[in-house]
């Protein structure tokens, strides 16, 4: 029996807003464990060059940096792309890794435009890695806005969870119901803490992800909403593919939905890329569902790929009141993900006294 201790945001009015609202700043983390990157650590931080000078064009950009390494040498290669730093603040803080859509803390709203933070615990993916630092980042980011803070004693991770603004949230039983996350919960204690935590209203169950992906399966790898009436759903037409008949099982189970008004969903396909991307001898998670919604901009991950372009023209039409950009991530899906997994909106709205 799932036991919280109150209030809890929904108690209080508070629930997680759909990623296209506006926003009053991205947050992400500088990369800088060079033996976690294998040897790319350059070129990733060649591609969060491109990435944060981007997003410096459309709102506010908080770099986390874990020390002055790596401070100094974002400032120099963003000072190089010609980013537009009056628009970029650093924030000193321990990290391990770069995932920041995982390890740190995920924002709510409440009627009021106040906004808070739910700090949930970050287990590495169930153990996969060191965490010890990464794990601390949702405090340290209250303290640096002075907002309130809701601590969870559960493991989330925020590219496990996927909202629209109508209280709807998609998710997948591989990686929400694994034994080294919360092996006390069931499916329906699990759906009661999302509630209690993020004010969502409904969760929808996926089965599972994509293969090589070594969070169990995010879903923000394969189906996003592109607004409360349409979702996109990652597939394959490759038969002979790891990926083909799980992507279906999701289109097939999204097919079936109907939103809070009883009507179906638009549900749109987006390939997967055409190659099979690989690192070391194993299969990285690439997908094109990885993008990042922001003020006037989607950041979609491109691969070199043939389908880099019939991804962007699928997804254009979706957002049409963005300009959709895609970045090249093939240096970072190394590490196991794109644009969303590095990335955390914070809300436009009042900061909710801590």
């Amino acid at each position: 029996m799932l036991h919280l201790d109150h209030p809890t945001p929904a108690d209080l009015g508070f629930r997680m807003p759909a990623e296209w609202g506006p926003h009053a700043a991205t947050w992400t983390s500088w990369p800088s464990n060079d033996d976690l990157w294998e040897g790319q650590l350059g070129a990733v931080r060649a591609e969060f060059t491109g990435l944060i000078a981007t997003l410096a064009r459309f709102e506010p950009v908080v770099v986390n940096v874990r020390d002055e390494e790596a401070e100094d040498d974002a400032r120099r290669r963003l000072g190089a792309a010609a980013a537009d730093l009056a628009r970029v603040r650093f924030h000193r803080v321990p990290l391990d890794d770069a995932w920041f859509r995982d390890n740190g803390p995920t924002f709510v709203v409440d009627g009021y435009a106040r906004v808070a933070l739910t700090d949930w615990r970050f287990n590495a993916w169930g153990g996969k890695y060191a965490f010890a630092h990464d794990d601390r980042v949702p405090e340290a980011v209250a303290r640096d806005l002075g907002m309130r803070r809701f601590a969870f004693d559960f493991v989330l991770e925020g590219g496990a969870i996927e909202v629209d603004d109508e209280g709807m949230l998609i998710t997948t039983r591989s990686c929400m119901l694994t034994d080294t996350r919360n092996p006390q919960l069931d499916e329906a204690d699990t759906e009661a803490l999302l509630r209690a935590g993020l004010g969502v209203r409904h969760v929808i169950w996926l089965d599972e992800g994509l293969e090589g992906d070594h969070t169990d399966g995010h879903v923000d790898t394969i189906v996003r909403f592109a607004g409360d009436r349409t979702i996109v759903c990652a597939v394959t037409d490759d038969e002979g593919d790891a990926n083909f008949a799980p992507m279906q099982r999701n289109l097939a189970a999204l097919r079936e939905l109907t939103d809070p008004d009883g009507q179906p969903y638009r549900v749109v396909e987006l390939p997967l890329p055409k190659a099979r991307l690989e690192f070391d001898g194993r299969r990285l998670a690439a997908s094109y569902a990885n993008w990042y919604v922001a003020n006037g901009v989607v950041i979609v991950p491109t691969y070199g790929d043939v389908h880099d372009g019939r991804a962007l023209e699928i997804l254009r039409p979706l957002f049409a009141d963005r300009e959709v950009i895609g970045l090249p991530a093939r240096a970072l899906v190394t590490g196991g993900g794109a644009w969303h997994c590095v990335t955390q909106q914070q809300p436009a709205g009042e900061v909710a006294d801590a």
